[in-house]
């Protein structure tokens, strides 16, 4: 990715703080634009506290009229746990398209095939997936969500007011990793970290406690980019001030590095 034929973050060095399995797409899109990817994972996915539970939601799934995922790390756990063959016909709904492509992919996968996706259209949150037409109207549907332990309320409550009966597949934990954060820090302070990534606010609330005093200091002076407003809302709470939202995904973030750093030069 360029700009007027330059590459917008030679330079730079990224902190990217997603999941390990989940960094090399954001990773290589930063080395493209010419900047260094740090990779630091602030957040890691781990089985779910009761496992038992999950299976036995999702081995009835033949019965349910539509199921929900939240998150591309709710459809790779939920297919991991399903032991029952996917049922045929069963129409789905996706949280954002980087969920649904996962998830079109794990349906072709299992030979069922893939028909319509619902996907959230103008942002990848809950609230994008409730304003579509096919959520509208629920009356008597049976909806399972696939989700992280403990994630929001407001999809399950949107259904239910629509007439379903919305019940969780919980499929993994969010943990903070046990990772030493000196080296990190004291790089950062020699001036070799320029942009802070966060994907969520789990991850930024991770970080924010890995970095002890002496990290949360420059984090308050280095610019963090994330995808959503509820992050940047966690963000103000921590007193964190130079945030930039981007469109969601990670070429989202790419695009709000690349326009950030076209403005801020040396």
């Amino acid at each position: 990715m360029s700009i007027d034929g330059a590459l917008p973050l030679h330079g730079r060095a990224v902190l990217v703080t997603r999941p390990i399995q989940q960094s090399e797409k954001l990773a290589g899109l930063i080395r493209e634009a010419g900047g260094e990817p740090v990779l630091f994972p602030a957040l890691a996915i781990a089985p779910p506290a009761d496992p038992a539970h999950a299976k036995a939601v999702l081995a009835g799934l033949s019965t349910v009229d539509l199921v929900i995922f939240v998150s591309a790390n709710a459809v790779e756990r939920a297919f991991a746990l399903l032991d029952a063959p996917w049922p045929v016909g069963l129409p789905v709904a996706a949280v954002g398209e980087g969920t649904a492509a996962v998830l079109r992919r794990r349906l072709v996968e299992t030979g069922v095939g893939t028909g319509p996706v619902i996907v959230s259209a103008g942002g990848a949150d809950s609230e994008a997936l409730l304003a579509m037409p096919e959520l509208q109207d629920l009356r008597g549907k049976r909806v399972v969500i696939c989700r992280g332990e403990g994630g929001r309320e407001l999809l399950a409550e949107g259904l239910v007011l629509r007439g379903a009966q919305a019940s969780y597949a919980e499929c993994y934990r969010r943990i903070r990793p046990e990772t030493d954060p000196a080296a990190i820090v004291a790089r950062w302070e020699q001036g070799g970290l320029h942009a802070v990534t966060v994907m969520s606010s789990d991850t930024l609330d991770n970080l924010w406690a890995m970095l002890g005093e002496g990290g949360r200091r420059l984090l308050h002076t280095t610019p963090l980019f994330m995808p959503h407003v509820n992050i940047a809302e966690r963000a103000a709470q921590l007193g964190l001030t130079e945030v930039a939202v981007t469109p969601p995904g990670d070429e989202g973030i790419l695009r709000g590095l690349s326009a950030w750093f076209s403005l801020h030069t040396r």
